[in-house]
């Protein structure tokens, strides 16, 4: 057995395109909470994708099936239960806790690495990883480590959940498209989304109005808005979740988990521009190391696995 060959550089534009994408389609997510729910959200997004998805199926010559049905489910289940506890945690917790704790995930990718598969951990993986978290904490500002309750673990789990699906891309679904590994995510929010629907028609919860009602909504009647920008995050999800998993495909999990730190300046210029949001000095100085530890995780020597060794 052949080991697939590693190409950082196709893999880094991969996760490159993933992040304007994804980054402008959040910061619409904002809009999105005011009149509709979480579970109505995944779900309405699910089947919008599948349309798509459907439509593109032929003429491009997509290929849907995967090729191992329990390993794409077992990964997809995986990466939907980080997502919903990611966006459930945004609930409780403020939303820089939130995303530090989901950026634990390349230090997870580098430890399941190397107790599940022997991979080694080079210094300079290490030191990447640090730097480049140090970076997340700048940019998000020091109250993201903050609180130490069951409640502020939920990212961290959220990010080891992120990290074992990311790993997953490449050691179970070997061979599988990326439109597949895609229609088995989204197929999984989707199914997540209708189970939370239901549950909230039959048990309803108070609902705060605005945003901070987003993870206790119930199903209600869609605005001309809640859809429009809900297609608009099927349709960029469907190009950034694919870029993702195209990255994770051609390179090892633990330079690509790197990589997506480059999400954070990305979705900050996006806020700017948007919004009008500004950044501090120190969000400024973060987003240098955050580029730095890109730069030394691509410059790391790849690591010979044990099945090459065995060759």
């Amino acid at each position: 057995m052949t080991e697939t060959p590693n190409r950082t550089l196709a893999a880094f534009g991969a996760v490159l395109i993933y992040a304007s994408v994804i980054a402008f389609t959040d910061n619409y997510v904002r809009v999105i909470a005011q009149d509709a729910g979480l579970w109505q959200f995944h779900a309405t997004r699910t089947a919008m994708a599948f349309v798509l998805l459907a439509l593109a199926a032929v003429p491009l010559g997509l290929k849907l099936w995967p090729k191992r049905p329990k390993a794409v489910l077992a990964r997809s289940a995986i990466h939907g239960a980080a997502m919903v506890i990611y966006f459930g945690a945004l609930a409780f917790l403020p939303v820089a806790q939130v995303a530090a704790g989901l950026f634990t995930a390349p230090i997870f990718v580098l430890l399941i690495q190397r107790f599940a598969y022997g991979r080694p951990i080079l210094g300079l993986q290490i030191l990447a990883v640090v730097v480049g978290f140090a970076g997340v904490v700048l940019v998000l500002g020091p109250e993201a480590l903050s609180g130490a309750t069951f409640a502020a673990l939920l990212p961290v789990i959220s990010g080891a959940l992120y990290a074992m699906g990311n790993i997953a891309t490449r050691e179970w679904c070997e061979g599988e498209t990326p439109e597949t590994i895609l229609a088995g995510f989204f197929g999984m929010l989707g199914v997540i989304g209708i189970v939370g629907m239901a549950v909230l028609w039959l048990v309803p919860l108070p609902v705060p109005e605005g945003p901070e009602g987003f993870l206790q909504r119930g199903p209600v009647w869609p605005t001309g808005e809640f859809m429009w920008w809900t297609f608009v995050q099927a349709a960029g999800s469907l190009l950034g979740v694919g870029m993702i998993v195209k990255a994770y495909q051609i390179a090892e999990a633990s330079r690509v988990s790197v990589f997506e730190y480059v999400i954070l300046p990305a979705s900050a210029a996006w806020g700017f521009f948007l919004w009008g949001e500004t950044l501090s000095w120190l969000a400024v100085a973060g987003m240098a190391l955050i580029v730095l530890a890109g730069m030394l995780i691509a410059r790391a020597p790849q690591p010979q696995s044990p099945i090459a060794a065995r060759q």
